[in-house]
C-alpha cells in the first residue's frame, strides 16, 4: 500500500492513483513488489532535523528515506520536502511536478537497491530516473485515453 501523508505541511497536488500505478510498475520492473511505502511531505525544518537526527547531516536536502524492504517487497517511509523540491527545480529550470516525480521515483529506486554515493552510482541513479520518469508519461498517456 502506497499512502500520502503532509506532516507539518499540506500535500503538494499528486495524482494519487497515477502515482501508485507508476511505483508499482517501476517496483516489478527490478522483480519488486510494493509493500507499504508512506510518502511523507513535510517542512525543510522537519527534514534537516530528520537529517540531523538520524544521518548526522546539517544541511538541507529533499529527500530522506527510511527502507523496511524485505526480500522482494520493498517498503519505507520516504520524507519529502516539496519546498527544497521547488527550489532545485527553479535552479535546474524544470517545472515543479517533473522534480516532484523525480524525487518521488528517486526514493522508489534506492528501496529497489539502488545507490548514489560515488559518481558511477550518480549516473546510474539518473538514468533509472529519466527511465522512470519516460514510463510515468506513458501511463498518464494511457490513463487519459
Amino acid at each position: 500500500m502506497i499512502q500520502f501523508h503532509g506532516e507539518d505541511i499540506a500535500l503538494p497536488e499528486v495524482d494519487k492513483n497515477l502515482i501508485c500505478a507508476w511505483v508499482e510498475e517501476v517496483a516489478a520492473g527490478y522483480g519488486k513488489k510494493t509493500g507499504q511505502i508512506n510518502y511523507i511531505f513535510c517542512s525543510e525544518k522537519k527534514m534537516a532535523e530528520i537529517n540531523m537526527r538520524y544521518l548526522n547531516h546539517d544541511y538541507f536536502t529533499d529527500i530522506i528515506g527510511f527502507d523496511y524492504s524485505s526480500g522482494q517487497s520493498i517498503s519505507g517511509d520516504l520524507f519529502i520536502s516539496p519546498l527544497t523540491i521547488a527550489s532545485n527545480a527553479e535552479l535546474l529550470k524544470q517545472p515543479f511536478q517533473r522534480e516532484l516525480h523525480r524525487v518521488l521515483i528517486h526514493g522508489i529506486l534506492h528501496l529497489c537497491g539502488f545507490e548514489d554515493k560515488t559518481t558511477s552510482q550518480q549516473t546510474i541513479m539518473r538514468v533509472e530516473e529519466n527511465k522512470a520518469l519516460e514510463l510515468l508519461y506513458i501511463i498518464e498517456k494511457e490513463q487519459s485515453s
